[in-house]
């Protein structure tokens, strides 16, 4: 059996959100245990809760929805790269020409443990390294934290990978994965016409 790594944050009541986003909401409508003949669960959640993945509708006003993103986008051959530092600069992304799919480790995964309220000194990836990523041709882009961009930066960094169809995968948990190459999987729900939804990301090992 293949050596399976769940990257993604575990959806609960309370998690950290961006701010301004809404809280994840979780109410049992019927309970066994006060005499229903089932459970049955209500959730209410913002689309970018947890991992989650952003179709280029988020940033492009007329860019594709999440149900037109190609599957097989969202499954195959992905590096990891560790990075160190404050930001993903164009230094970083050199060596990744030909792949397609990369995800970026960085001191955020650290943090999700003891994580309480959202931390706005994330790393995050620059956006003339997010340009040097849509030369090499990369297809999806992944970060560790619930955005691609720096905290208040305008969003450049999203409308330089979506405007160009590179799918943002973001709030992974790449803490217990070390560098190197992987096979990915991280399958939205199939939403109609929305920008971005929760993902269960996985890394299959070689």
């Amino acid at each position: 059996m293949p050596r399976l790594i769940d990257i993604s944050l575990p959806l609960r009541p309370g998690m950290v959100v961006w701010p301004g986003d809404p809280g994840m909401v979780v109410e049992r409508q019927a309970d066994m245990a006060q005499g229903h003949p089932l459970n049955l669960t209500r959730l209410c959640l913002g689309s970018h809760t947890g991992t989650h993945l952003d179709a280029p509708l988020h940033f492009i006003a007329d860019g594709a929805s999440l149900d037109q993103v190609p599957l097989a986008t969202l499954v195959g051959p992905a590096r990891v790269v560790a990075v160190a530092g404050d930001s993903i600069l164009p230094e970083h992304v050199a060596p990744l020409a030909g792949v397609q799919r990369v995800l970026f480790r960085t001191r955020n995964s650290d943090r999700w443990a003891q994580a309480t309220a959202f931390q706005e000194d994330y790393v995050y990836l620059s956006r003339p390294a997010a340009q040097r990523l849509v030369e090499l041709g990369v297809q999806l882009v992944g970060i560790d934290y619930l955005s691609v961009d720096r905290c208040r930066g305008g969003g450049a960094t999203h409308r330089t990978l979506l405007g160009a169809g590179v799918v943002a995968l973001e709030g992974l948990d790449l803490s217990g994965v070390d560098p190197g190459d992987y096979q990915l999987i991280c399958l939205p729900l199939r939403l109609l016409g929305v920008e971005g939804s929760p993902v269960r990301a996985v890394l299959v090992a070689p």
